[in-house]
């Protein structure tokens, strides 16, 4: 955000912060939002240079496109092992997931 406008919305009466001062996240809270957040990306990039689609990745992880779309979008509800079976099932290697992590 612009210093500028930081100074505009304070001088309103907001408050600026992160989201993880605004969730009240632990440093290891925040580490894990960060890694499933890397790993989500990855995945959609993943998916993509291959050319898969939601649907095709559902079918060979055995699930659905709703829950490929769930864990593309970061949703709460999907664990980080579901979301490393996704990479796998796209086609990344454990070195393809390495270097996601490594650029976080």
């Amino acid at each position: 955000m612009k210093a500028a406008t930081k100074r505009t919305l304070t001088a309103a009466g907001w408050r600026i912060g992160s989201a993880r001062e605004f969730l009240g996240l632990s440093d290891a809270e925040a580490a894990l939002v960060q890694v499933k957040l890397v790993l989500t990306d990855a995945l959609r990039r993943s998916r993509a240079a291959r050319g898969i689609s939601q649907i095709e990745l559902a079918e060979r992880m055995r699930s659905s496109q709703s829950r490929v779309a769930k864990i593309e979008a970061g949703d709460p509800s999907v664990s980080l092992d579901l979301i490393v079976r996704a990479l796998i099932a796209a086609g990344a290697t454990t070195r393809d997931i390495g270097r996601a992590l490594a650029r976080s």
